[in-house]
């Protein structure tokens, strides 16, 4: 049977083409210099459907570097510097030197070290032209007041830079969020000003088919020559229904205070380009993938990994802003963010949104290998993770990209705690250290809808209170942490009381029973967009601070299920056609370990390592409980009680 998803591709189809997702159209791509020939590969199609590449040096040596623009209209070559009123450059056969279906490539780069210098790190942003997301327009200007250049965002832009391409001006832009009337006045992206009245946009508001310019040397003097990139606003067109918004564009007033105003975007952003309008301010770039974490209280709000827009100075680390599964918060009294009484304009985009069709895309293990790095290599980005020594005994800990470099131990109550081998700023896997630990094995994971999501959130001690999420389904499973104080971890499973009104039990990560408690999920299942906390302190104390991890059974990628043991060989179907890579269980109705195995220790028809997540002993490996069965896994007659007893209760994670 054909999946949803699918099945509404098939529809989008044949109503004029395939559904675009965020993934499709916008990239966050890290990467080190190598001032060699090379291409980057982000899956952006900028070659035919055109597009911007914005990228920007993070740190190396020498340290600084400008902010460098390239777009398909002005073509490979020739860049733009957001921090500097400079012309366009001539074309760079060095720099970016094409504009690929799946990204863009580079030249050798030792010169200028813009955008490929040997010793220098870098990030890039590429936004590729679609309806209702973002579009690139050039024109050679008449020196008419009024005149009206047409775009094809099919929407009407909320925020719009421009720039004269063949001399010095400022960078000109309007953006919806600006003093009222927006058409009024102006803010310049090269410098900290804050927003000006000026007329350039001819005191006319931008509309779904064009803007107007004035006749002014900066916009539109005659012969000269200028570009301008936009970008929409809550417009929808994404998703497979074609309905979801990826882009807002909006204002928000500061109140000076470490908990700042909550701005809530409708999804939760992966990047977010922040600017003080009312006041002077840098422009702050900032995404996920260099680091926007969430703290654990107001005195420890997290640390962010930023660019400025309107300068060449390298990366900085600041506690400005918490992302959540609605938008962002400000957690700061920083006046670059959150000034009292203060207006921020900013432009935020959504975070992956696709659904996977294989376990390859979101699982991985990996050994602790040294160099190069990542430590943990995954193949893709990595959302969260739980490693351990298998060979000896030592606690499993637990870590996330919304929690930066913090770990949890799976086998104690303690709070979080940090370790700078923690990072995630890497493509393809997470962790600095250079060390090499054999047996040292990490356990990755990557959000995606239908399958796995990550939430993090700030306990109120209110029962009924509900958490969003981005999982897409109602979870089946979810693992929580308070990471502030001493509490259990307290675990939601559709298998608990076997399956009878599971929402009324929890189980911890221990090897004890699933016990009722109305004060945990408040006697409330999980919804497609939702979860219910009661007032118990393990998911919901006044001032706590949590962390969620969530599951939902994805056919041909994960299974979230249960069985009963029959005390004989059992098979459990999990709808895979290869077996399971990865499996967890706990038996619910009395005491038992959390036993996992993998495929990479090993899943064979004889010996099966197993370790245990409630446990810092070393792995097993002369025991035979699980086989291998193409469509999910075996529990074998010779498993003890804790796996396969006759007419007890099981619960499980599989992941194909």
């Amino acid at each position: 049977m054909p999946s949803t998803k699918k099945l509404l591709q098939a529809a989008a189809g044949s109503a004029g083409g395939d559904p675009l997702y965020v993934e499709d159209v916008f990239s966050t791509y890290l990467y080190d210099g190598n001032g060699s020939n090379r291409s980057i590969t982000n899956g952006i199609d900028l070659a035919g459907e055109g597009g911007l590449v914005w990228a920007k040096m993070r740190s190396g040596t020498p340290s600084g570097g400008n902010n460098v623009l390239y777009d398909t209209e002005r073509g490979a070559g020739k860049y733009l510097i957001s921090d500097l009123t400079s012309a366009q450059s001539a074309t760079d056969s060095v720099a970016l030197t094409s504009f690929n279906s799946n990204g863009f490539s580079l030249g050798v780069d030792n010169a200028s070290g813009l955008i490929n210098y040997a010793t220098r790190v870098y990030a890039s942003w590429s936004f590729r032209k679609a309806e209702k997301f973002f579009d690139v327009q050039t024109w050679t200007g008449n020196g008419v007041a009024g005149r009206q250049i047409p775009h094809s965002l099919g929407s009407t832009p909320r925020f719009i830079i421009t720039k004269r391409t063949d001399g010095a001006d400022n960078w000109k832009c309007y953006h919806v969020g600006n003093p009222s009337p927006a058409e009024d006045h102006v803010i310049e992206l090269d410098n900290s000003n804050a927003a000006g009245n000026e007329s350039i946009w001819n005191d006319t508001a931008p509309t779904s088919t064009n803007f107007t310019v004035s006749a002014g040397g900066a916009i539109n003097a005659n012969g000269y020559t200028y570009v301008a990139y936009l970008f929409a606003s809550d417009a929808g067109g994404f998703g497979g229904d074609g309905d979801e918004n990826i882009i807002k564009c909006g204002s928000y007033t500061g109140n000076g205070n470490v908990t700042g105003p909550l701005i809530n975007l409708g999804f939760e952003p992966q990047f977010v380009l922040i600017k003080a309008a009312s006041r002077t301010g840098h422009w702050f770039l900032l995404d996920v993938l260099r680091g926007i974490s969430t703290g654990t209280s107001s005195s420890s709000p997290g640390t962010n990994q930023y660019l400025l827009a309107n300068s060449s100075g390298p990366e900085g680390a600041t506690t400005s802003i918490n992302v959540n599964s609605t938008g962002f918060q400000p957690r700061t009294t920083d006046d670059s963010v959150n000034e009292n009484a203060a207006t921020y304009i900013y432009i935020a985009i959504r975070r992956p949104m696709k659904t996977p069709e294989s376990g390859t895309e979101v699982f991985a293990m990996d050994t602790a290998d040294g160099t190069p790095l990542p430590q943990y290599e995954s193949g893709f980005v990595t959302d969260f993770e739980f490693n351990r020594s298998a060979t000896s005994a030592a606690y499993t800990a637990i870590s996330s990209r919304l929690t930066g470099n913090e770990y949890l131990r799976t086998n104690d109550t303690n709070a979080g705690a940090p370790d700078n081998d923690i990072a995630w700023d890497f493509m393809d896997g997470w962790g600095s250290a250079t060390w090499t630990l054999a047996g040292q094995y990490s356990w990755m994971f990557k959000r995606a809808t239908g399958c796995m999501d990550v939430v993090a959130y700030s306990g109120n001690g209110t029962a009924g209170t509900t958490q969003a999420h981005n999982l897409g389904v109602a979870p089946e499973m979810m693992i929580v942490k308070v990471r502030n104080i001493v509490e259990p971890w307290a675990v939601y499973h559709t298998g608990l009381n076997d399956g009878v009104t599971p929402q009324n039990y929890h189980i911890r990560l221990t090897n004890g029973a699933e016990a009722a408690d109305s004060d945990i999920w408040n006697n409330t299942a999980p919804t497609s967009s939702v979860f219910t906390t009661g007032g118990n302190d393990k998911v919901n104390a006044n001032g706590g601070t949590y962390i969620a991890y969530l599951f939902a059974t994805l056919a041909g990628v994960s299974k979230v299920g249960s069985y009963t043991g029959t005390g004989s060989d059992l098979n459990v179907d999990c709808g895979f056609s290869a077996g399971a890579r990865f499996i967890l269980i706990k038996r619910s109705d009395s005491a038992g370990d959390w036993h996992y195995w993998d495929s990479s220790r090993g899943i064979s028809a004889s010996t099966d390592p197993y370790l245990l997540l409630n446990s810092d002993a070393a792995q097993v490996t002369n025991t035979d409980y699980i086989d291998p069965l193409s469509s999910g896994f075996t529990v074998t007659s010779s498993a003890p009680a804790a796996l396969n007893a006759s007419g007890s209760n099981y619960i499980f994670l599989a992941i194909a």
